[in-house]
């Protein structure tokens, strides 16, 4: 982007002059702006016309208002409640207290929430491309406009719209319930309040800003999915449910034997053994039962679509929520700075602690797809079948796919697509199990799911 630290400079300023018009001016205030431009323009002949009047008129109201605006800030205290988690896309709703620190009845205010800043930084607008960018013509990409855009939606976590207050009484307070709404999964960071009124000829807004600072963690977007047939059966998990269910060992036994040659170590009672000086071993009770893996692609390179990703997380977040584990176990295989396994069922984990890290799950970018084969292979024969999602349908995936048929693995495998792309997707080692391979287009995943 040759021409990019310019462009990104006046980004910024609109960005933020947008934000402040927005809350200064009133409708009111946003029509006279309007109508003064107007007037401006066709009144540049004063000797053709004398609109200049009705621009002096507008120009002289806008003046007023604005001093009159210095005599209206109304001081305040505010305190919210925030919820500990929240979805993307679905209001969020919490209590907050205004108290009135004046001597006098308050009236004609509202609340404004204010959000963590959503403008990217420089580091982030050079180094990350929009996914259509390569599709643009020479101007955009070099003055990265729609690129600019589309970061500053990506980052914008929540919208709050603007709250009237109720009256407030001197030295009285007001409980009300407001709304926001989350934009997408991740933490939703609060900075404060804004508590604004207008002057009295209602076109310019005072402000006055009271730091409270909070976060919300927001839950990835579900859908809704039919009674889904996971495959598999039971399969031999030895040490039961303690041992399958964790990386390291579990504390629980059901009984103490002397050690015999091939034993590891680390199953050695060194209590006992010190006891009665010879060497002791835990013995844990091995159990048949149902285990699904949950396998989340997170590959993404520099000039993949973040997109694709957002709706891998959902669909993953959605089987989270659908599958029942009442009675199994699921584990959630990705892989971030390291390979990552969490496991829920039988109470060893719940649906929302699974949904928390999913919340927090970012894109790999340096590292290859083959350190989640290689972690899905080790973790294959506890498994009773396989939900794979997926970001793309290349050669490193489909190998992942055949290996696990050949170890008579039964899988569902998801692709996210571009819209457009699905029909071109060849269910590849899947090809006599057609029904077991999904191909979800970005706009259309709901729909697709539903047809599982």
């Amino acid at each position: 982007m040759i021409f990019a630290s310019f462009p990104y400079r006046c980004f910024r300023f609109f960005a933020a002059a947008k934000e402040w018009f927005a809350r200064r001016f009133t409708r009111n205030g946003l029509l006279l702006l309007a109508g003064l431009g107007f007037s401006a323009v066709l009144g540049l002949d004063t000797n053709q016309t004398v609109t200049y009047q009705i621009f002096t008129f507008l120009f002289a109201a806008l003046m007023l208002a604005v001093a009159g605006s210095r005599f209206q800030r109304a001081p305040f205290a505010a305190q919210r409640t925030l919820p500990r988690f929240g979805s993307a896309g679905e209001p969020l709703a919490y209590p907050v207290l205004i108290e009135n620190q004046t001597s006098r009845l308050q009236e004609g205010l509202a609340l404004f929430e204010d959000l963590a800043d959503p403008r990217p930084t420089w580091e982030e607008f050079i180094a990350t491309p929009e996914p259509e960018e390569r599709r643009r013509n020479w101007f955009d990409r070099a003055f990265g406009y729609y690129r600019w855009r589309w970061l500053l939606r990506r980052k914008q976590c929540g919208v709050f719209q603007e709250q009237p207050l109720p009256a407030m009484p001197a030295g009285g307070h007001v409980e009300m319930r407001v709304e926001i709404t989350p934009a997408r999964r991740g933490r939703l960071q609060f900075r404060g309040m804004t508590l604004a009124r207008a002057d009295p000829l209602g076109i310019f807004r005072s402000l006055t800003l009271r730091k409270a600072e909070g976060s919300v963690l927001i839950l990835p977007k579900r859908y809704p999915l039919p009674a889904v047939a996971m495959p598999g059966t039971m399969r031999y998990q030895q040490g039961g449910v303690a041992l399958a269910s964790s990386v390291g060992e579990s504390e629980e036994f059901i009984s103490l034997r002397d050690y015999r040659p091939g034993d590891p170590l680390r199953h050695i009672h060194w209590r006992s053994w010190a006891k009665i000086g010879k060497p002791i071993v835990k013995e844990f009770e091995d159990e048949f039962f149902v285990r699904h893996a949950l396998i989340l692609d997170t590959f993404l390179d520099a000039n993949g679509n973040g997109d694709l990703f957002e709706e891998a997380v959902s669909v993953a977040a959605s089987f989270v929520c659908a599958v029942q584990t009442q009675e199994s176990l699921l584990d959630l295989m990705f892989v971030g700075p390291d390979a990552y396994c969490f496991t829920m069922g039988r109470g060893l984990g719940h649906a929302d602690r699974m949904l928390e890290i999913l919340a927090s799950v970012t894109p790999c970018r340096n590292k290859p797809f083959v350190s989640l084969h290689q972690a899905v292979i080790q973790h294959a024969r506890a498994v009773s079948g396989c939900v794979c999602v997926f970001l793309a349908w290349d050669d490193a995936r489909q190998e992942l796919v055949r290996q696990l048929r050949a170890l008579d693995i039964p899988m569902l495998v998801l692709v996210l697509t571009e819209t457009g792309k699905a029909q071109w997707l060849d269910a590849g080692p899947l090809k006599d199990q057609v029904d077991r391979f999904h191909p979800l287009e970005v706009g259309n995943v709901g729909e697709g799911l539903a047809r599982l």
